[in-house]
């Protein structure tokens, strides 16, 4: 394989990742740690005479400067009503920086383990949390970072698969037929929820990226922050059987209510928002099969059992959205 072949992300070398940080006038002390990220490259890395610092390396091509730059502001706004969430660090008045052919940002270290989400105080808490955030996420819009919908999650997702993906013929038909069968579901949740609100949201709220420490919880990582129903959020912390997950909704929902109103329409939703999870989810690992840590991290993607089990995956959810939605 040529230089010129090589991923962009294969240049990050230890040497390269102390200068560009040195570049923002630090100085490191050495100590370097990769921290568990895919999407971008994190490290942590050691200071000389200070704590260390996060500093995230962000996927070339994935988002515009300005598109980093409104999820950095949303952030900022947020910490400066006291809504815990990590924010990027300014250097010469800037929040997002370059290094030769990358962008970066640095951030402070910021430890907590993930919540207990079988705990109903614990939901409540988090209720509260998310609640702060969407009331202040619905004062302004996105401008330039994405809108999740049928379309953008749904319709370009099974595009990017059928034009990019490498399905076994046999399954390429019936993996279409599931996905546009869980499509039209999709937008019949939609319709049946209504005009309802969209606002900006964390858009990524699994508990890998909430830690919690001794005062509460904070949100790491807004990566994936656009606008969106509020119950994106709100979803992805359920588990368990349709009882528990309206048990456990209906926590999240009275600490959610002390800040914000829930609109109860958006219950229509939640298994079409799953849907479009899923959807999307099959169309990154698609687009990511050229970085050089894809094999080692997703040995089993575009393997006949994978799609086999996406094509169940989503029939399973054809059906699930055809149930009444859960009550709160």
């Amino acid at each position: 394989m040529t230089a010129h072949s090589l991923h962009p992300f294969s240049r990050l070398t230890p040497d390269f990742l102390l200068d560009a940080v040195e570049s923002l006038g630090l100085r490191c002390d050495g100590r370097l740690l990769a921290l568990n990220s895919y999407e971008n490259r994190v490290y942590q890395i050691g200071i000389e005479e200070g704590t260390p610092l996060v500093a995230k390396f962000y996927r070339p091509e994935r988002w515009s400067d300005a598109q980093i730059q409104e999820e950095h502001d949303f952030a900022a706004e947020l910490a400066a009503r006291d809504i815990p969430v990590v924010t990027a660090l300014a250097f010469g008045g800037r929040t997002l920086h370059h290094y030769q052919d990358f962008r970066l940002a640095l951030f402070p270290r910021r430890g907590g383990h993930a919540p207990e989400l079988d705990d109903a105080d614990t939901l409540a808490w988090l209720g509260r949390f998310l609640g702060r955030l969407h009331a202040h996420g619905a004062v302004a819009p996105y401008h330039l970072r994405p809108t999740l919908d049928p379309d953008s999650y749904g319709e370009a997702s099974l595009r990017c698969v059928q034009e990019q993906a490498q399905l076994p013929y046999d399954l390429a038909g019936p993996y279409e037929q599931a996905a546009r069968q869980a499509l039209d579901e999709v937008r019949r949740a939609f319709d049946r929820a209504g005009d309802i609100g969209w606002r900006r949201v964390h858009g990524d709220c699994h508990v890998g990226n909430i830690l919690w420490a001794q005062e509460g919880p904070h949100f790491v990582d807004l990566d994936d922050s656009c606008m969106a129903p509020a119950l994106q959020d709100l979803w992805m912390l359920l588990s368990g059987d349709r009882a528990q997950q309206q048990a456990q909704l209906l926590e999240l929902i009275v600490g959610y209510e002390d800040f914000c109103d829930f609109d109860r329409r958006e219950l229509h939703l939640l298994e079409a928002l799953r849907t479009l999870r899923l959807l999307h989810y099959s169309a990154w690992l698609t687009r990511r099969r050229e970085d050089p840590a894809f094999v080692v991290a997703f040995p089993w993607f575009d393997t006949a059992q994978y799609w086999q089990e996406r094509i169940a995956e989503l029939q399973q959810q054809v059906e699930a959205m055809r149930e009444a939605p859960l009550c709160v």
